[in-house]
């Protein structure tokens, strides 16, 4: 008998109890993150209490669904890689403007059904674009990644943003504890246990915080215990030419960050994306849209923050984040479960995402490290796109006073650092060169860049 083909790491099911354990990490790496724009939009809105917990428990049941569709996948649908799917965050500015200008709710979900549909049109357009991302590009763009999230690590670690006693040392030392426990599991633990270091960072922490009085669980007994979310409970969507336009820039933003993330995780599981992977994830990301918008959610895209989870644990298992998804669709038919696990503190998953983004920025780095500096100016690509990239993620307000459509793509810095790191490598490394122009190197040599240069009068 032939021996049995060996599976992927990518495509091998866990135990039953390694996939709760593993896939209740990823809800909680991204629950936060997840009932954010809700909060936003809505609160933006004035929305009564009782729609706003319904956009919640709308949002969390196509979390679920979204990345059921993107790690399981059917036909020409989904990436099938250990992939989180959240609602995007490029999208709120652009929806409470639709919102509060007349528009409502209504109009967004117009303006997202449609740029769901213009994501799924344009899928297999991005995945022809993949030869523009050489290890050059790649690590850029996940260096990026992972630094740009870590405000996000530092706001939760000091008690959220908007929190009263924001930056009190009990929060910061909460999170200081939290990351010595996942830390000292990671390194002293068994291997089972070292691969949910950041579950026990997590139980640690709410076990010191609830006596300490960090966190009380009084909303649990307010929630409902079922809630189902019904097609256009807002009304009918209504089709806007000015929203549609703006979603439709949102549409091409969440898709060059989805494509960074996807080719972070390809990376990091060992099984790369091909062109082909590529324009099923973003198709399934189309499709994720589009039910956002019929079940009164918001545009969906690939959560970065649980790209470090599965390069910290080394966790490549897709099925562990179809687990997670299967989790939220329980979250979100079910409020009390969710309820539960936001009464998790911000400083608690601050310990805890200050490991996890990091390692999307080290996993960058280690990708950058096959580039060769030497002669040629890979290194001018690399610091101009992390200058790029983190200029909004340090000064927010850089680009208040240009038009929304610009603070839309640049006010991403996963964004605004991808397209230059892509516009620079084609500037650098793909247009033909003067004779004696590229640094250090003899003329007629090409610049090496960890692809393939082109020759003068090649297509590119």
């Amino acid at each position: 008998m032939a021996p049995p083909t060996p599976v992927h790491p990518v495509d091998e099911v866990p135990p039953v109890r390694q996939l709760a354990a593993f896939g209740l990490q990823h809800v909680l790496a991204m629950y936060a993150g997840a009932v954010a724009v809700p909060l936003i939009v809505g609160g933006a809105m004035k929305l009564p209490a009782a729609d706003l917990a319904y956009l919640i428990t709308a949002d969390l049941l196509v979390c679920g669904i979204a990345t059921l569709i993107q790690c399981v996948g059917f036909w020409r649908f989904g990436v099938r890689l250990p992939i989180m799917q959240g609602c995007t965050f490029a999208a709120v500015s652009p929806m409470v403007m639709i919102g509060t200008t007349g528009g409502g709710l209504p109009a967004i979900y117009g303006s997202v059904i449609v740029a769901g549909l213009a994501i799924m049109l344009l899928a297999p357009v991005f995945g022809r674009l993949l030869r523009f991302f050489p290890p050059l590009v790649t690590g850029t763009v996940i260096l990026i990644i992972g630094v740009s999230l870590m405000p996000v690590a530092g706001n939760w670690a000091a008690g959220g943003s908007g929190a009263a006693d924001f930056g009190d040392p009990g929060n910061i030392g909460l999170a200081a504890f939290v990351l010595v426990v996942v830390l000292a599991v990671q390194r002293f633990a068994p291997v089972f246990l070292s691969r949910i270091a950041v579950l026990i960072g997590i139980a640690a922490g709410l076990a010191v915080a609830v006596p300490l009085g960090f966190t009380d669980f009084g909303g649990v007994a307010d929630a409902g215990w079922v809630g189902i979310s019904t097609p256009f409970h807002f009304g009918a969507p209504a089709f806007e030419a000015s929203a549609i336009v703006s979603m439709l820039v949102v549409a091409l933003v969440c898709m060059t960050e989805t494509t960074g993330d996807f080719i972070a995780v390809g990376e990091l599981t060992g099984r790369k994306a091909e062109p082909r992977s590529l324009a099923d994830g973003l198709r399934a990301d189309g499709l994720s849209t589009v039910l956002g918008g019929v079940f009164n959610t918001f545009p969906y895209t690939a959560f970065a923050q649980n790209v470090g989870l599965v390069g910290m644990t080394r966790v490549r298992s897709r099925w562990v984040v179809a687990a997670a998804g299967g989790m939220l669709v329980l979250l979100g038919l079910l409020p009390k479960l969710g309820a539960v696990v936001a009464a998790v503190p911000a400083p608690v998953l601050g310990g805890a995402g200050l490991v996890m983004f990091g390692t999307v920025a080290a996993s960058g780095l280690r990708t950058l490290a096959e580039v060769d500096f030497k002669g040629n100016h890979n290194l001018t690509v690399v610091a101009v796109s992390l200058a790029v990239g983190l200029l909004p993620v340090g000064v927010p307000t850089v680009y208040d006073r240009f038009p929304d459509w610009f603070q839309t793509v640049m006010h991403s810095g996963i964004s605004a650092g991808c397209l230059t790191a892509i516009v620079l490598n084609l500037l650098f490394n793909h247009l033909p060169a003067r004779a004696g122009s590229t640094a250090g190197e003899p003329a007629g040599e090409p610049a090496r860049s960890g692809t393939t240069p082109v020759t003068p009068g090649e297509a590119v």
